[in-house]
């Protein structure tokens, strides 16, 4: 069984930046794509960002690609996600999963329902 905690999140100012942690526990990480997600009060979940098991292909959100930039480190047991140029609309708690490789067919990490373990979630509130 795999175990998801997130950190990292808090109040920031518009303009600033937050990073956010997902340790892993159990489990092979560097088999499983590992992704960011949030979901805003009375929104419906939105994908944020993936990397692949290796870290050589990432997929992001249009709206937060080039203010944020996610990582893992397979040693660690840890993805990242770094979010510069935080603002208002990013407000949401933000929840790290984690899926087996070989469920997609693709390079591509978007889709919540091929993750099977996902952390309780990090709240981020960007002030404008």
């Amino acid at each position: 069984q795999v175990q998801l905690v997130e950190s990292g999140g808090g109040l920031v100012q518009a303009g600033g930046s937050l990073r956010l942690s997902c340790a892993a526990s159990g489990g092979t990480f560097r088999n499983k794509a590992m992704a960011w997600f949030r979901q805003a009060p009375g929104k419906e979940r939105e994908f944020v960002a993936a990397i692949s098991g290796s870290g050589a292909v990432v997929n992001y959100l249009p709206s937060v690609k080039g203010r944020f930039t996610i990582s893992r480190d397979n040693p660690k047991n840890t993805v990242y996600l770094q979010m510069n140029s935080l603002k208002p609309e990013d407000t949401a708690p933000y929840y790290c999963a984690a899926g087996e490789s070989g469920r997609f067919l693709l390079p591509v990490y978007t889709d919540a329902g091929r993750y099977d373990y996902w952390g309780q979630g990090t709240q981020v509130t960007v002030s404008s």
